[in-house]
């Protein structure tokens, strides 16, 4: 079964901690254990995994890609005009795979998993997929 959440994203590029989300649709899906497939059908948003105990680190994360853009080149060769968000978002990565142990998320203490905005405000859509152990 493939569940569907929809995320508003609110800045040209931010990072969203949508941990709280995924583990209310763990608990619904019934999984007791298995594996969580999170997927972001975009090409310009992406998913990663970071700690979320020092909210500096989403914004360090953010500087250093606008740094690559300041000093990097070949950031203009699509007519497209969002070619950086673009690269961002493939270097990210568009899905995660989580382990689910008793109805629950498998992270680590300090682990949150993150929605990344690369050419926003947008809605996002971002996909779930259970398989049971």
């Amino acid at each position: 079964m493939t569940i569907e959440l929809i995320v508003s994203t609110s800045q040209r590029e931010e990072l969203i901690d949508i941990t709280s989300q995924l583990r209310k649709k763990v608990k619904e899906s019934g999984v007791l254990h298995g594996l969580c497939t999170v997927f972001v059908p975009h090409t310009t948003a992406g998913l990663t995994l970071n700690q979320n105990a020092d909210a500096k680190e989403k914004k360090a994360l953010l500087n250093y890609f606008r740094k690559k853009d300041e000093g990097g080149e070949g950031t203009t060769l699509s007519s497209i005009g969002n070619t950086e968000a673009h690269i961002k978002a493939s270097l990210m990565g568009f899905s995660e795979t989580l382990i689910i142990e008793n109805h629950a998320l498998v992270l680590g203490n300090w682990q949150a998993v993150y929605l990344c905005e690369f050419d926003g405000p947008r809605q996002r859509r971002i996909l779930l997929q259970f398989l049971r152990g």
